[in-house]
C-alpha cells in the first residue's frame, strides 16, 4: 500500500503541501519553544514532530500569544482563555504525543473572582460597588482622614481570617459620602476570598420593596431567610429608610433576633447609635414608640463595635 506521502507527491497540489509542511517543520525545529519542549522531552524526535505538525504548531502559536497576552476579552486562541499544552510518553517503544487545552492564569483568576462575587448577594446596592477591584493601599491611603476607620475595618478582617466568624459586627457612622459603603464592600470581598458568604442591603429601597413582598409570603420568607443565614450581613444607609412598624418589628426584628450571638451584622449610617434609636422609636403610622425602638436597638448596640468614618465627601467618585 502506498504511503500518504507517495500519493501526495504525485499530486501537484500535494507536492506544494509537502513543501509547505517541510518548511513549517524546519521553522518549528528552529523555534526556541520547540527546542525547550524537546529538552523537556528528549524522546520527542523529528519524525514524531512531523507526524504531529499541527499540534506542535498550535502549541507554539498559542504559547506565544499568551506570552504577549492582549487581555482575556481579546484572546485570539481557539478557546478563549486556554492554550494548547503538549505532553509526551513512550508506549511499547513508540513516542506518543498528546495535546490538551488548559486554562491560562488570567482565566483562572477571573473564575476565582467570579466565585468570590458569587458568595456575595446585593439587594438594591449598585453592583459596581462589588465588582471593582480593591487594594489595601487604596483603602488605607485614598483618604488620609479615613485612615483610622479603614484601619479598624482591616483589623476586623484580619481577626476574622485568623479566628473565624466573629459574633460582633461593626457600626460605621459618618456624614454623607465618606466611604462607609466602600469599606463594607471591601470587607465582604476580602472575607469572600476566605469562603464566607455575604449580603449587602440598601435600606431605603429594601423597606419600600418590603411593602410589595407583604403580598408574596413565599418570596418574603426566602429573602428574610437568606439575610438570617448569610455569614456577613450589611445594612447600608440605616436610618435613611421610611420605617413602618411591620418592617421594624416583624422583618428587622426577626432577622436581628436570629443573628445575635450567631453571626455578625454590620451597619452604615449617617446617624450615631443614639440617633438611630430615636429613628427606630418613631414611625409615620404610630408616632413615638420608645420601648419598641429600644427593643430593636437591644439587638444592635451590644453586637457592634462603632467605627466613626471621617473624610471629605466623595459621592459620585470612587471611594
Amino acid at each position: 500500500m502506498e504511503s500518504l506521502g507517495d500519493v501526495l507527491k504525485r499530486m501537484p497540489s500535494g507536492r506544494d503541501a509537502l513543501k509547505q509542511a517541510d518548511s513549517m517543520l524546519q521553522k518549528l525545529l528552529a523555534d526556541p519553544l520547540v527546542e525547550k519542549l524537546r529538552a523537556k522531552h528528549p524522546e520527542l524526535d523529528v519524525d514524531t514532530i512531523r507526524l504531529n505538525l499541527n499540534r506542535v504548531y498550535q502549541h507554539v502559536k498559542e504559547y506565544r500569544v499568551c506570552s504577549n497576552c492582549p487581555g482575556l476579552d481579546n484572546c485570539p486562541n481557539d478557546f478563549e482563555g486556554h492554550y494548547t499544552m503538549i505532553t509526551c510518553e513512550t508506549i511499547a517503544g513508540q513516542v506518543q504525543l498528546d495535546d490538551r487545552r488548559v486554562p491560562c492564569k488570567k482565566l483562572l483568576a477571573r473564575q476565582r473572582e467570579n466565585q468570590i462575587r458569587g458568595r456575595i448577594r446585593s439587594f438594591y446596592v449598585d453592583e459596581r460597588a462589588l465588582e471593582q477591584g480593591y487594594s489595601a493601599e487604596e483603602i488605607l491611603f485614598n483618604d488620609t482622614e479615613r485612615l483610622k476607620a479603614a484601619g479598624q475595618v482591616m483589623e476586623y478582617i484580619g481577626r476574622t481570617k485568623e479566628e473565624g466568624l466573629q459574633k460582633h459586627g461593626l457600626f460605621l457612622s459618618g456624614s454623607f459620602g465618606t466611604g462607609k459603603t466602600f469599606l463594607m464592600c471591601y470587607m465582604l470581598h476580602e472575607l469572600a476570598k476566605e469562603g464566607y458568604t455575604g449580603a449587602i442591603v440598601y435600606m431605603p429601597d429594601f423597606v419600600e420593596d418590603l411593602k410589595a413582598l407583604m403580598h408574596e409570603p413565599g418570596k418574603l420568607k426566602e429573602t428574610v431567610d437568606l439575610m438570617k443565614d448569610t455569614d456577613l450581613l450589611v445594612f447600608d444607609d440605616m436610618g435613611a429608610e421610611n420605617l413602618n412598624p411591620w418592617v421594624r418589628d416583624h422583618v428587622l426584628g426577626a432577622i436581628l433576633n436570629y443573628r445575635m450571638n450567631r453571626k455578625p451584622t454590620f451597619y452604615t449610617s449617617n446617624y450615631d447609635l443614639d440617633m438611630l434609636e430615636q429613628h427606630f422609636s418613631f414611625t409615620n403610622k404610630e408616632g413615638e414608640e420608645l420601648h419598641k425602638g429600644r427593643r430593636l436597638m437591644d439587638r444592635v448596640r451590644p453586637f457592634v463595635d462603632t467605627v466613626v468614618v471621617t473624610g471629605h465627601n466623595k459621592r459620585g467618585s470612587r471611594g
